[in-house]
């Protein structure tokens, strides 16, 4: 009975769903959907504008921007989420979030997402926070840690480390090049 006591203190955390903690969250809108990011994920927000579309990239990277001297990959979410790309209107705003690398370097990497409006930052307490969905979200499970009430409706709180996964994002664009490089044969 010990042995399986020890057995289960062992097991790693990562096999129980994953669940946000309490803490400032910033809010944004998105395809008429309420999301949020853990305020020290989010370095700074900016109007949206002056992208440099970049070729073979997969749909969701929109292209790249200059800030301050250093080239910042920018992300469409509703495109992440494979919902379409997100139209641009006078709040469309980048939230510049910084991701670390999943390989052992850990380097970090900053992005930016594009959204359709900027809400506010707002403390959210734990016992307002649920544990992700298993399904009905619209987006993949592993992207939500959590869902948050807040004034009558949802906020869907985002795992910035899968959302934005820099590794997976670049495997993604290599099959979009490998798939390219194919010869054509169909030929006639």
């Amino acid at each position: 009975m010990t042995e399986l006591a020890t057995t289960q203190e062992k097991l790693p955390a990562a096999q129980s769903k994953q669940t946000a903690l309490a803490g400032q969250y910033l809010t944004f809108t998105l395809g008429g959907e309420l999301y949020a990011l853990g305020i020290l994920s989010s370095k700074e927000i900016i109007d949206y504008g002056n992208l440099t579309e970049v070729p073979m990239m997969p749909v969701f990277v929109r292209g790249v921007i200059n800030l301050r001297g250093s080239v910042v990959p920018v992300v469409d979410l509703l495109a992440r989420f494979g919902k379409g790309s997100t139209p641009v209107a006078k709040r469309t705003g980048i939230v510049i979030v910084e991701t670390a690398s999943e390989t052992e370097d850990g380097v970090s990497q900053d992005l930016g997402i594009i959204v359709d409006a900027v809400n506010e930052v707002v403390e959210i307490s734990q016992q307002d926070i649920e544990p992700p969905p298993s399904f009905g979200a619209g987006i993949r499970p592993d992207f939500i840690n959590g869902m948050a009430k807040r004034n009558g409706r949802f906020v869907i709180l985002l795992n910035v480390s899968k959302v934005l996964s820099v590794d997976e994002m670049a495997a993604l664009s290599k099959v979009r090049q490998d798939r390219h490089a194919l010869p054509d044969t169909n030929v006639a």
